[in-house]
């Protein structure tokens, strides 16, 4: 389909000219010879581009523009005037014009701008189709209470500049949250920028968050930009904030305070312009009580507390959990999308999930590339993970134990028991929960394996 264009001019001959030249071009062009007359074209049949003469009776060009801009944004104007002035040129551009062209028109010049304008149109259309895909991939998920307060939380605070808190179990999608807030946001087109807190060593944390000049210290053999100057105009996601040092808690708050910081070894001070979002899966509070967090800072970062539930506190967020992982498997493996038996899926909504969102998806992976049917049942989902309540675990577990007649029958049902709950709670680390229970990482995986 051609792209449609409205000239709007009261000079007969600019509008005969002008098109009869664009319909050459391969354009689908209407004419008006005032603002009233364009105004009622384009609230009938949006044109994709109009090319917009300034000086008219009635409503002139600047006037047109604001109008059209109120109802209709996303259409390009470019500018067309006999008594240009600089003014009247920024003027126009803050309106929103694409462009600004001056008479004697050269066609050249008009076939490039209106090109360029179109071009520019389907880029914004790409964006917004893009962002929309984005946004429903960090859709939150469920229809529980807790979920869908959650959503009314997220939609009341992602237009504000306010810096949130994200509190909530390993697991449970606090960063989903936060790149949710950031999308819905009006910072939605700048970065989102995640900092590990736990993850980036404490020696490096400075030159990670502030940068670092050339020749700041051994090894830094170039400029650096850091975390909070990438993250500039967006959205600075710290994730555990909980597991940040003492030492690098003063240098965060500090920067907070003072809405400025400086390179590692530079002189230039830099204004702090972005969003901070932080999130812990600790209680902040008690962390204060007992020294490890500074107040301060809490109540710098805590401007909206935002708390996401543990998964068992909102099963019925499950069968749609699944449903969409079971998608997002087939969509991987470019294979069929595999089902799940009710009898399954009711074992999984009595399981409690230590290790929350992350687990449950962890688990349908698994279960989707093991199970040889189509349909994935009770066994297979024992099989794979032994994610339903056994015997040895959840209520009665203890009598289950002793249920068993032989010594060595339950302490192999307790340790299996053991292993996999510290392993869970570990987020399915080896390393983690080898270190936490003080065995190797190849005895864990042995007996989980096993």
């Amino acid at each position: 389909m051609n792209p449609s264009i409205l000239i709007v001019d009261d000079e007969p001959t600019i509008l005969q000219s002008l098109s009869g030249i664009l319909s050459d071009e391969g354009f689908a062009v209407t004419t008006a010879s005032n603002g009233y007359e364009a105004l009622k074209i384009i609230e009938v049949d949006a044109p994709d581009l109009v090319l917009l003469d300034i000086w008219m009776p009635g409503i002139d060009g600047i006037e047109t523009l604001k109008e059209i801009k109120r109802n209709n944004h996303f259409i390009q104007v470019i500018i067309i005037t006999g008594h240009g002035t600089i003014e009247t040129a920024v003027s126009a551009t803050k309106l929103g014009a694409f462009d600004f062209i001056e008479k004697p028109l050269s066609i050249d010049k008009v076939v490039l701008a209106i090109n360029n304008a179109l071009n520019y149109r389907r880029l914004e259309e790409e964006n917004r189709y893009l962002r929309k895909k984005t946004i429903e991939k960090h859709s939150l998920t469920g229809k529980s209470p807790a979920t869908q307060q959650l959503r009314k939380q997220i939609e009341k605070v992602a237009s504000t500049d306010a810096w949130i808190l994200i509190t909530g179990e390993n697991g449970t999608g606090k960063e989903l949250v936060a790149r949710t807030i950031h999308q819905l946001s009006p910072r939605s087109d700048k970065p989102f920028v995640d900092v590990s807190c736990a993850a980036i060593p404490e020696e490096i944390i400075e030159s990670e968050l502030f940068g670092h000049e050339k020749g700041a210290f051994p090894g830094a053999t170039a400029k650096k930009l850091g975390k909070f100057e990438l993250a500039s105009q967006g959205t600075l996601f710290l994730d555990e904030i909980g597991d940040m040092s003492w030492k690098t808690q003063a240098k965060i708050l500090r920067v907070l305070q003072e809405q400025k910081y400086q390179r590692v070894g530079g002189s230039r001070t830099l204004d702090l312009e972005l969003r901070i979002i932080a999130s812990s899966n600790k209680d902040l509070e008690r962390e204060i009580e007992k020294g490890f967090f500074r107040e301060e800072l809490y109540y710098r970062l805590n401007v909206i507390p935002i708390r996401v539930e543990p998964l068992r506190n909102r099963t019925e967020d499950i069968p749609d959990l699944v449903s969409v992982f079971l998608d997002e498997c087939a969509k991987q493996s470019r294979s069929k999308r595999k089902s799940i038996t009710s009898q399954a899926l009711a074992c999984l909504l009595e399981y409690p999930w230590p290790g929350n969102v992350r687990e449950l998806k962890n688990l349908v992976e698994r279960m989707t590339i093991l199970a040889e049917e189509d349909e994935i049942g009770v066994d297979s989902v024992q099989f794979v993970s032994e994610s339903c309540p056994s015997p040895e675990e959840g209520p009665g577990g203890e009598e289950a134990i002793f249920a068993h007649q032989r010594l060595e029958d339950a302490r192999l049902a307790f340790e299996k028991a053991f292993i996999r709950k510290r392993f869970q709670e570990e987020d399915e680390d080896f390393r983690k929960a080898a270190a936490v229970l003080g065995v190797d990482a190849s005895y864990i995986r042995k007996r989980l394996e096993k």
